[in-house]
């Protein structure tokens, strides 16, 4: 009998932990949908006085803009509302989409930090470098490596990226006898890394040849991809969902094939100082490359960057110093192939500087003046980064009247 009341008492017991469990959570769902329906009804308010198309309370207007199709969509709705429109990834995430050359004055000529509700995403994948940092941390940072940009440490890099080119025509010109289409942006962007190998980190890492390489490539383009779609899926904002999901499982992994590759990148440097006897004495051998300077970097109280902060200002790098410059580069042909009066005019200016078979130089590059003006004028046509994420700190008036209220997030986007 008395078993039978233990059971019957344990019972009553987890029967009340289960009610008890069931009415925390239905409270805290309650809770977070109040606390959604108040943000939604504020950004509703702020943002009345500009129009957009119409945004589902649950879904904004995630359907709206299939990647396939985005670039396009943003140019329509460019069109059809002046300067601005809101465009909402959730019922209660939106951000402004300012696009007028008059309404980005206002908002350059102040220091708002850059969106972390968009950059925060990029953490597990490049760190804490210099794309997402903000206020005082990013000046330190940016003084440290400002040496590692400087003309006299450039000029010599033109004939390495000149090589780097160089391997890429050839295996184009192969590819060429094939008489078939070729997508060239693996191709320019192994060229960009290849460049990059040997201008900051002075390595040859015969990447373009090496097709073990195209995993850090490949690791490149999926996080990319990944990156986006978590941007579009409000539910994927959510960090627990989101690595508890096959998509966060897939940043992890592809995350760690980057940051292998730049580990090893930093431990070939580190173990090359030290056998050289450190920077003073490899300065007196060469010149000093990008994590040269990184490696050594002291701040004003005599620190060096972490291993974490290293290792973040690397992974920066590797992936802007290459994808974006591939990206633009792949743009300008694409710009110049539809304007082939202009891309001969270039052809004759390039021919007559470098004559035939010449390497160009650092010298060369001011003689070249029609082929800047076209290189400039399509990365403004086509920006490898079109917009600048935003977190509004103060109050802003913009040229007609129209007022955005602190706490907002905005998108200055180039379509």
């Amino acid at each position: 009998m008395s078993s039978l009341l233990s059971f019957a008492w344990f019972q009553g017991n987890i029967f009340g932990l289960f009610q008890i469990s069931f009415l925390l959570s239905l409270s805290l769902l309650v809770l977070k949908a109040v606390q959604l329906y108040i943000r939604r009804q504020r950004l509703l308010r702020d943002f009345q006085s500009f129009p957009g198309p119409p945004a589902h309370w649950l879904y904004g207007n995630v359907l709206e803009f299939p990647v396939e199709k985005e670039l396009r969509k943003m140019i329509s709705l460019a069109e059809k509302f002046p300067c601005a429109f809101p465009r909402w990834f959730s019922g209660s995430w939106n951000l402004l989409q300012v696009y007028d050359p008059e309404y980005m004055k206002v908002i350059l000529s102040k220091r708002d930090p850059k969106s972390h509700d968009v950059y925060k995403f990029l953490i597990p994948w490049i760190g804490k470098g210099l794309l997402v940092l903000n206020g005082s941390v990013w000046f330190q940072h940016r003084r440290l490596l400002t040496p590692a940009f400087h003309s006299d440490i450039l000029k010599p890099y033109v004939a390495l990226m000149a090589d780097s080119a160089r391997v890429m025509l050839d295996k184009w010109k192969n590819l060429s006898h094939q008489g078939s289409s070729l997508e060239i942006f693996e191709h320019v962007s192994l060229m960009t890394l290849d460049s990059l190998m040997k201008c900051a980190f002075s390595q040859k890492s015969n990447c373009q040849m090496d097709r073990h390489s195209n995993v850090y490539i490949q690791a490149v383009h999926d996080l990319t991809y990944l990156l986006t779609t978590r941007i579009r899926n409000a539910f994927h904002h959510n960090d627990a969902i989101y690595w508890l999901s096959s998509s966060g499982r897939k940043t992890r992994q592809a995350a760690q094939r980057a940051h292998q590759y730049t580990d090893q990148v930093i431990q070939r440097r580190r173990l090359q100082l030290e056998q050289e006897g450190g920077l003073e004495a490899i300065s007196r051998k060469r010149h000093l490359d990008f994590l040269d300077i990184l490696l050594c970097a002291k701040t004003e109280s005599g620190h060096g960057l972490s291993d974490e902060e290293l290792r973040a200002e690397v992974d920066t790098f590797m992936f802007e110093g290459h994808d974006t410059t591939a990206s633009g580069i792949c743009w300008i042909l694409y710009a110049l192939a539809t304007h082939p009066e202009h891309q001969q005019k270039c052809r004759e200016e390039i021919r007559g500087v470098l004559g035939d078979g010449a390497s160009i130089t650092w010298d060369h590059l001011g003689q070249l003046p029609y082929t800047t003006m076209c290189i400039k004028e399509a990365l403004r046509l086509y920006p490898p980064v079109p917009s600048i994420g935003r977190d509004i700190t103060e109050n802003i008036t913009f040229p007609d009247g129209r007022f955005l209220r602190a706490g907002t997030a905005l998108d200055r986007s180039l379509p």
